[in-house]
Parts: C-alpha cells; sequence; structure tokens
C-alpha cells in the first residue's frame, strides 16, 4: 500500500464525514414556520453547534486539500503506465 492509497482512503473518508456531519446541522432558514410567528429572532449558538460546524470546516479543509492533491498528481513517481495494445481485427 503506497502514499497515494492511504491518502484516496482518508480523502474517502473524509468526503463520508463531510456529508454526515452537513446532515446533521440544523437549518437555519425558518421555512414554513416563520409564517405562524414561530421563529426565534434571536437564538444564541450553542457549543454543540459551535463545535460541529468547527469539524465540518476541518473535514472540508481536509477534503479540498486532498482533492487538489490527488487532482494535480503531485504524489505520482512520474513512471507513466504501460501502453495498452489493441487487438487488430483480422488484418
Amino acid at each position: 500500500m503506497n502514499i497515494v492509497n492511504i491518502i484516496e482512503i482518508i480523502w474517502c473518508v473524509s468526503a463520508f464525514g463531510l456529508t454526515a456531519m452537513v446532515l446533521l446541522h440544523s437549518p437555519k432558514g425558518d421555512g414554513i414556520g416563520g409564517i405562524g410567528g414561530q421563529a426565534q429572532l434571536f437564538s444564541s449558538t450553542k457549543s454543540a453547534e459551535s463545535n460541529l460546524n468547527r469539524i465540518t470546516w476541518g473535514l472540508f479543509l481536509v477534503f479540498i486539500t486532498l482533492t487538489i492533491i490527488l487532482s494535480a498528481g503531485w504524489l505520482t513517481t512520474g513512471t507513466a503506465p504501460a501502453p495498452v495494445a489493441i487487438p487488430s481485427l483480422g488484418n
């Protein structure tokens, strides 16, 4: 297992973690609840929500950084893959 495989595994875990963290966030908009007067004008930020924000931003930075590194090809050894022979069709 080389470094590229390890980074790809971390990249996939961060992608799934980021998806889960985004889904765990509470909605910021009032939506239809704002029509009935149920919206809170001033709500305090709870420590759980701020920790959730920190984890989400951290996973986002890991995901974006690894995406750039993997897509740029900075970790490859510089050897090109062997060319694939294309079989002829009876010529």
